[in-house]
């Protein structure tokens, strides 16, 4: 016969059930008679090879079998000849993985068909259980990822039938005989309760939850699926009660948290390095064998899956209908992971030994940013933060089985955890609060980050957590606002005037308005503020009323109005950082104007007092009173009688205009009433101006860094991919500055060396972009809200100038001028050397080069905070140039040369002895913390950087102030 002729015959042998019937006995005869046969399956390669292939071929026919339409003969008689159970003991006793492997696909056949009631059979489920107990025991031979997929994936296939129709239940799960439970004491009941053979489904996956792929995906959805039907069958409530599921999940979950480093430092990979960094005196941190650093593979795994495994709990709480169940995971996390791992780790941390505050900081971040279910949330920040314990309810119910079951989990656990430990320390002593004002004291500023990093994600996520707790706050009384309108745009304009002053030359209309309707978002999308945005939510019949769904007692109630204390630590601290923004690291500067923006987020937090001014200080201008008063009596005067009766009418109006009219008033500006954080801004601010006076070309360079954080975010964010022929690292020199950089002075970070940078990792500096405020992924977020956070709108953040401004300045806050804040204009020293800087155009390329070569040599130098008793730095042009001419002109050669000294940056030490008497009699008068022999100093370069950030800061408190007025119904108009 020929091959074609054998495959028709085939074929139509498929079509007739009689003759498919027959060829299907014939092949499991065949697959007997070879079995029976073989003495030893595991050294007869031959005997193993053809079991296989008629494995193979019985699963074939079946498969095609059940896509046929009726009958199903072969079906019918598998089920009826139960050639499961030979075929179960063959894979069980070959030790042949390809073997085993068939005998998987066969059984996962039958159960496809959804015919005989396979997976109601008990026969069917003994030999399936036999089977997959066998092959994944201790002795069994090794299986390659591809079967063991398979295995775990027909696991998870009878959890699937099992949760559509929980009928099916018993086959699988059998309790034991409850009438001998009055003969055994709690002990042997308990010991009973947790034997494997009672629920050997459930057991096989839970070896596999913590495994990565589709092996580890399918195990966490069965068992989830399996605690779901816990529901509906009394005997599986109380069988996992008793088992040791918890006890599993929570040392699981211990261990995968004991696999992460004890040290940690905060990096990126050099060519993913931010733009924003790489504009700055960012430095690699060093790592080793025992301090990892957070852009491994290694740690980035290790986290990954503690993560994954973490959310693993939080769908277990969400699948379980079962109170008790849930209960009893919640008590062994909190006893096996909260109390025994993640409170000591916290304790023991320290800035000492390399870094072990920065990673417990760090993970602890990473939980709270990853978990949302409102238990498992409570029961970590209410142990940390040690908020006191709810009253034990007394119940007059009577105890259920279950019920009692819990109860005995619980004296054993509370048995075995008492003898593990002799003396434990809790956060009554020293909790999450101590922690966190120690680190923000630190001298370590990769700890001061990640604490901040910290504070926002519980001021963001889990706010009325921190209420009492980790702010020092106080309740205010119902909603009466204060605030007038007049003082509110005068605060606003304040703010304002402050960042404009800073100067920039982009549009900062659109700016401004997108930052606008961030600020909106980022303020609805709060978990507080619901209430206040949507008050009537929830009061139709269409939706239930909002509610705090914490089911374990001592969750905090819902947050009131509240307002922060002058004294309080975790703000004083914050306050202190911002004092030396400009040297502060740029990763400092972006954590904590975060953060402080996050305290001023929630609804119910009122601003007057520590971000506005407190009414309670307005004073007006008498003046102006007395003004008003004497046009009112000539009014009056001027009036006939017969008016009296209409003025009788007409007074409830003029009292309503009146005061309309008080509350469009201004009070007077005194800087000895503004909160300390608008003081430390408008020092700040003049900080500022001290360097536009000491630092040549401060507006240009400002400028120039704006249109570089321009260039990065349009590269970072551009659909197309960049090429990469070229790898530029970070450190290498401008092509036409190779002279300068045999001076000595090092180049500045190429802008476009960051063009093909991504964004901050999550575990980096604040996922900004190349803007110093820039996108944020908020995948998490707090709201639903589509829109974009402030952060995430700003994408081009150039700051206007003067003369851009929406809003013209008050009279009491004018821009600055020739006198203040441009004595040190681009076009100004121009004059002063004869080149003209604006208009570059018809300039020759080597002179292009020399500026830029001069640029360089300005951020290269290094500087302090400024200091108002040293002078500008005065314009020489009587020294010998610093290097060979590049213009053929000696024209040109001079101006160059003239250029090149006039961008010497301002160090201290190049000053003459007579300034340094007088900087030293200076600092001795003013009282300097900083010692003189060794004074902080940063790049040119990294104070441009962060005075970007400043200007973005003061903008986005402006934006604050102006949003929370109309949002919140902050400001009185009459």
């Amino acid at each position: 016969m020929s091959p074609l002729s054998s495959g028709s015959s085939r074929q139509d042998q498929a079509k007739d059930p009689a003759k498919r019937l027959h060829r299907f006995e014939k092949e499991y005869g065949n697959l007997l008679t070879t079995w029976r046969t073989s003495s030893n399956l595991s050294r007869d390669s031959d005997a193993a090879e053809t079991l296989e292939i008629r494995l193979q071929e019985l699963t074939n026919i079946l498969s095609d079998e059940s896509r046929r339409p009726l009958p199903h003969p072969c079906i019918q008689f598998a089920s009826s000849r139960h050639i499961y159970v030979p075929i179960g003991k063959i894979a069980t006793t070959s030790y042949n993985e390809w073997i085993i492997k068939e005998a998987v696909l066969f059984f996962a056949t039958l159960i496809e068909s959804e015919e005989e009631a396979f997976v109601e059979n008990t026969t069917f489920s003994a030999s399936l259980t036999n089977l997959l107990v066998r092959i994944t025991g201790p002795n069994s031979v090794r299986l390659g990822l591809d079967t063991e997929s398979r295995v775990v994936e027909l696991a998870f296939n009878i959890t699937t039938k099992i949760r559509l129709a929980p009928d099916i239940l018993p086959a699988w799960f059998k309790a034991q005989d409850s009438q001998d439970e009055g003969k055994r004491d709690l002990r042997e009941k308990f010991a009973g309760r947790t034997q494997r053979a009672d629920f050997p489904l459930f057991y096989i996956l839970m070896d596999y939850i913590h495994h990565e792929g589709k092996v580890g995906d399918f195990a966490r959805t069965g068992l989830l699926y399996i605690i779901e039907a816990a529901s509906s069958s009394t005997l599986l409530e109380q069988w996992i009660v008793e088992s040791d599921l918890s006890t599993l999940m929570a040392t699981g979950l211990g261990a995968l948290y004991s696999q992460l480093s004890r040290k940690l430092v905060i990096d990126h990979l050099p060519h993913q390095l931010p733009p924003i960094l790489a504009f700055s005196d960012y430095q690699h941190p060093t790592s080793n064998f025992e301090v990892i650093s957070s852009c491994s593979p290694e740690f980035q795994s290790h986290i990954e899956t503690f993560l994954s495994h973490l959310l693993f709990w939080q769908d277990v709480l969400n699948h379980c209908k079962s109170v008790e169940v849930k209960s009893t995971l919640l008590e062994h996390f909190q006893v096996i992971f909260l109390q025994q791992l993640l409170y000591p780790s916290l304790l023991e941390s320290s800035d000492i030994d390399g870094g072990s505050s920065v990673a417990v900081l760090t993970y602890l971040r990473r939980i709270l940013e990853s978990l949302d279910h409102p238990d498992m949330i409570n029961l970590i920040l209410h142990y940390l933060l040690a908020l006191p314990e709810a009253p034990d309810a007394q119940s007059d119910a009577p105890s259920s089985l279950i019920s009692s079951a819990r109860k005995r989990k619980s004296m054993d656990l509370a048995t075995m955890m008492a003898s593990k430990s002799d003396t434990a320390v809790t956060p009554l002593l020293f909790n999450l609060v101590d922690l966190i004002l120690a680190c923000l004291r630190s001298k370590n500023q990769q700890t001061i980050y990640v604490t901040l990093q910290l504070v926002s994600a519980i001021l963001k996520r889990h706010h009325r957590y921190a209420v009492m707790t980790l702010l020092k706050t106080e309740v205010l009384p119902s909603h009466v606002v204060h605030r007038t309108i007049g003082a509110h745009e005068q605060e606003v304009e304040y703010l304002l005037s402050l960042a404009g002053a800073v100067g920039g030359q982009d549009n900062f209309d659109d700016v401004y308005d997108s930052l606008l309707k961030d600020t909106m978002a980022r303020l609805e999308s709060h978990p507080c503020s619901l209430k206040l945005v949507a008050p009537h939510v929830g009061k139709n019949h269409n939706h239930k009323p909002a509610a705090l769904s914490d089911s374990l007692p001592g969750a905090p109630r819902e947050v009131r109005e509240h307002t922060l204390r002058p004294d309080d630590p975790l703000l004083n601290a914050m306050l202190d950082l911002l004092e030396t923004f400009f040297l502060n690291p740029v990763e400092t500067n972006l954590s904590v104007t975060d953060s402080l923006v996050d305290l001023a987020t929630c609804g119910y937090m009122s601003i007057e007092g520590w971000l506005a001014r407190s009414p309670h200080s307005y004073q007006y201008d008498e003046d102006e009173d007395a003004s008003e008063e004497e046009v009112s009596g000539d009014e009056d005067a001027k009036q006939s009688p017969t008016a009296d009766a209409a003025k009788l009418t007409t007074e409830p109006q003029d009292e309503q205009a009146k005061s309309q009219k008080d509350c469009r008033r201004r009070p007077q500006w005194n800087q000895q009433s503004l909160p300390r954080l608008l003081n430390i801004v408008k020092r700040l601010c003049d900080q500022v101006i001290t360097y536009k006076e000491t630092v040549p070309r401060f507006d240009e360079l400002l400028q120039q860094r704006r249109e570089a954080f321009h260039t990065a975010d349009m590269i970072l964010h551009s659909p197309k991919p960049q090429p990469r022929d070229i790898p530029m690292t970070l450190g290498t020199p401008d092509r036409r500055s190779d002279e300068f950089s045999r001076s000595g002075s090092p180049s500045r970070p190429s802008a476009f060396e960051g063009l093909a940078q991504r964004l901050l990792s999550e575990l980096g500096t604040p996922s900004r972009s190349g803007s110093p405020r820039g996108r944020r992924d908020q995948n998490r977020g707090g709201g639903s809200s589509g829109v974009a956070t402030p952060s995430q709108r700003v994408d081009n953040y150039g700051m206007a100038s003067p003369r851009t401004l929406p809003i013209p300045p008050p009279k009491e806050f004018p821009f600055p001028t020739h006198n203040g804040y441009r004595t040190a204009s681009p076009s100004r020293i121009g004059d002063d050397i004869g080149v003209d800087l604006d208009n570059r155009g018809d300039m020759h390329p080597s002179r292009i080069a020399d500026f830029a070569a001069a640029d360089q040599t300005i951020l290269s130098q290094r500087i302090g905070l400024p200091d108002k008793t040293i002078d500008p730095i005065p314009l020489k042009f009587n020294k010998a140039p610093i290097r060979e001419p590049v213009s053929t002109s000696r024209e040109d050669e001079e101006d160059e040369d003239e250029f090149s000294k006039a961008a010497i940056g301002p160090d201290a030490d190049e000053m003459g002895d007579e300034d340094e008497d007088e900087d030293k009699g200076a600092e001795s008068e003013n009282d300097e913390p900083q010692s003189p022999q060794d004074p902080e100093t940063v790049s040119v370069s990294h104070v441009v950087t962060n005075v970007m950030i400043f200007q973005s800061f003061v903008f986005e408190l402006a934006s604050l102030v102006q949003v929370r007025a109309g949002l919140f119904n902050e400001v009185r108009f009459v």
